[in-house]
């Protein structure tokens, strides 16, 4: 079998059992087997696999098929055009968390913000993306997990931004040695009774996604907080579920009657974040 009718092969797989966008991840699950870059990819099709490439293949394909994502077998995930290293203890960033970061280099645009928290940081996508954009700030990144932390430890070394981001384990804002001027944060969201017991989303860690009997346990949290760790005219970001922003703006409103509130729509118009500001 040559690299054509291995990819020809793969997509084909993904395909015949129901796999979104199919013909990429068969691309890039070839790729990874192989380890080259897709140029290399399309200039060695006549180039036939190896016994050892073709097992692996086969391998890697049934961990896919049994609904493990493709982030997690390649250990790879693009956000914000950066490339991050996943494993099965952190999230797998998604595109519509891309929006707190347009959301949060646009504040940094408009005001001054030279001390940001992301918070709940995971693989550190956020974080990293963050610190190649706002380059003055200086950026504190918690999480409540270890484990999560050397997994956003090797993205700040990887994209060099190790020296600008302060890693810190604990709950919510504790860890934070002194207030902010923004926070960022993709907390868990996820009602308990929706968690899912199969399927891609079933391999992700838990702690990440249980938001409580209403998905908001963290959020209220973070709200509560907040007022402690906010320096004056700080903001924050939040990334919410469908049907949230309510519930969220109404909370706001309560802990900071005197702000300007705003929630932002993701590309699936969606109620995707909620913005906070001190007046």
């Amino acid at each position: 079998m040559n690299l054509k009718q291995a990819l020809a092969h793969a997509r084909g797989v993904l395909a015949d059992n129901n796999i979104d966008d199919a013909s990429l991840e068969g691309e890039l699950l070839l790729r990874h087997v192989l380890g080259i870059n897709r140029t290399r990819l399309y200039l060695d099709l006549e180039v036939d696999l190896s016994p050892a490439h073709e097992e692996t293949m086969r391998q890697l394909f049934e961990r896919r098929l049994r609904g493990e994502p493709s982030a997690y077998i390649t250990g790879h995930r693009e956000f914000f055009g950066l490339d991050f290293h996943v494993e099965h203890n952190v999230l797998i960033p998604r595109p519509e968390s891309e929006l707190l970061v347009e959301k949060a280099i646009s504040l940094a645009r408009n005001r001054p913000i030279s001390i940001v928290a992301d918070i709940g940081t995971g693989c550190g996508s956020i974080a990293v993306s963050l610190a190649l954009n706002i380059h003055e700030a200086k950026i504190y990144a918690t999480d409540v997990s270890a484990a999560a932390l050397e997994v956003a430890r090797v993205n700040c070394c990887k994209h060099e931004v190790i020296d600008r981001i302060c890693l810190l384990q604990g709950d919510m804002l504790e860890p934070l040695p002194e207030p902010v001027d923004l926070i960022v944060a993709n907390l868990p969201y996820v009602r308990e009774v929706e968690l899912p017991r199969s399927g891609p989303l079933s391999f992700e860690p838990v702690l990440a996604l249980n938001g409580g009997p209403d998905g908001l346990a963290g959020i209220n949290s973070l709200c509560y907080q907040a007022g402690s760790k906010l320096r004056p005219g700080g903001c924050i970001l939040l990334e919410i579920g469908q049907g949230q922003a309510k519930a969220v703006t109404d909370l706001f409103g309560q802990i900071f009657p005197s702000s300007q509130i705003e929630v932002t729509n993701d590309l699936a118009g969606i109620e995707r974040v909620v913005s906070l500001c001190l007046t």
